[in-house]
């Protein structure tokens, strides 16, 4: 299983600069894709969001948290729990360890903290300083 930080998921769901290579590696590799509570209620604000910034239709966005549902029944996003204590202790060790040099932020770090207690190796994103981290980190990032 791999996780995916809200930049890949919006780049899934909504047309953006990175949405044809997140599909294309989504379709070469196949991972099925965690999905924390967290993850689920950032990314459908996210779509919602786009609506008000005027970067998708009404109609796109309705389409796009469809397709999410859809593909969380079909199982290629898992519903995955995460123990919050666990994920804090984690980002705050990753924010003593990284941040002065890699100028992270707490909801990138909460996103890899998040991967990795939830025991994935794979971390896909379109964000650089995510990517930094999570390699700092011992994950094995991919980035678009």
């Amino acid at each position: 299983m791999a996780y995916a930080d809200t930049s890949f998921l919006c780049s899934l769901y909504l047309h953006d600069a990175n949405t044809a290579a997140a599909t294309r590696h989504v379709i070469r590799q196949k991972p099925a894709l965690a999905l924390t509570a967290w993850q689920r209620c950032e990314l459908r604000n996210a779509v919602r969001l786009s609506v008000a910034r005027g970067n998708v239709t009404a109609l796109a966005a309705e389409q796009a948290l469809a397709d999410i549902d859809a593909d969380t029944a079909a199982g290629d996003l898992v519903a995955t729990d995460l123990i919050w204590s666990e994920v804090f202790a984690k980002a705050e060790e990753l924010s003593a360890a990284h941040t002065t040099r890699l100028a992270n932020r707490t909801l990138d770090i909460v996103h890899v903290a998040a991967a990795l207690t939830v025991g994935t190796r794979i971390f896909l994103t379109c964000d650089a300083r995510q990517f930094a981290l999570a390699k700092a980190a011992g994950l094995q990032p991919v980035s678009l």
